[in-house]
């Protein structure tokens, strides 16, 4: 095994200037997705309560045409 070259580089860019740094900032903050992000990190989780949620739910009907329903009892399946 040998041994980690050392390197000048550093881990992380430190080449930034403050002033460069605050307008990264700025403009982050000017970003609408972002301001919507930022706003829903600070909103209340949902609820996670069974009573909060409706207990029945119809569920959709689902309509097969004759085409499909054809091609399903070729295909040998059972759409009943």
């Amino acid at each position: 095994m040998t041994a980690a070259k050392p390197t000048t580089r550093l881990p992380y860019d430190d080449a930034s200037t403050v002033q460069e740094m605050s307008a990264d900032c700025r403009a982050l903050g000017e970003n609408p997705r972002f301001r919507k992000a930022a706003k829903a990190a600070v909103e209340p989780a949902p609820s996670i309560h069974f009573e909060d949620y409706p207990r029945e739910i119809a569920k959709r009907d689902i309509q097969i045409s004759d085409a499909a329903a054809r091609i399903a009892n070729a295909l040998q399946l059972h759409l009943d």
